[in-house]
């Protein structure tokens, strides 16, 4: 991706020094910027501009701002590249678990810009795919936890082997177009109701 097809937005107190980053920006060859100087609304300010990626440039930040700009990285789902004059180990680790793309001590340099965007894109999206994939795993053995106790009510209930409690199920689920683990919930929760102490 060429980095003017990128929207990128800069938040930055300093309206000055929000200005040069701009301007350092339009010259890496990003010239779909926006630029934020005030705090205030920051959240929604965001999900209105929507922007690919986040430069957010912190001169001296003290422990409230980072923990707020920490609070937003995990909001806005979006590469965050911050740049710090400062930091110290706490404030690096605390970066990498709000998920912040890139966390760059000693301040934004123009020949890095470039670099650092599309290594901030990249990581991103890959913690994004560890994430989903994470989810769906997680999914997944929920169901197969939740298709299991189904089985079991079915097998004591019915008097059926595990293999025709499956089957049981995986009929009814092409029968009514549902997911398997749709009819397993509706059938634990439908037991829970009838006998309370049944459904484990």
């Amino acid at each position: 991706m060429k980095p003017n097809g990128l929207d990128v937005l800069v938040i930055d107190e300093n309206s000055i020094r929000a200005a040069i980053i701009e301007e350092g920006l339009r010259e890496a060859g990003y010239d779909r910027v926006t630029v934020i100087d005030n705090m205030h609304g920051l959240a929604r300010r965001i999900a209105e501009i929507n922007p690919d990626v986040i430069v957010i440039d912190l001169e001296n930040p003290n422990r409230d701002m980072l923990e707020s700009m920490f609070q937003l990285s995990r909001a806005v789902r979006r590469p965050i590249a911050m740049f710090v004059d400062k930091s110290d180990e706490a404030s690096i680790e605390a970066a990498v678990e709000a998920g912040v793309s890139a966390y760059i001590v000693d301040g934004l340099k123009q020949e890095r810009v470039r670099p650092i965007l599309k290594m901030a894109i990249s990581r991103f999206n890959a913690f994004s795919r560890l994430s989903r994939e994470l989810e769906e795993t997680r999914g997944e053995l929920e169901n197969r936890k939740l298709i299991d106790r189904a089985k079991g009510l079915l097998m004591r209930s019915r008097g059926l082997s595990e293999d025709e409690a499956y089957a049981l199920l995986r009929r009814t689920a092409m029968n009514q177009n549902r997911k398997i683990a749709e009819i397993a919930q509706s059938l634990v929760t439908a037991a829970g109701l009838l006998d309370p102490g049944g459904t484990e």
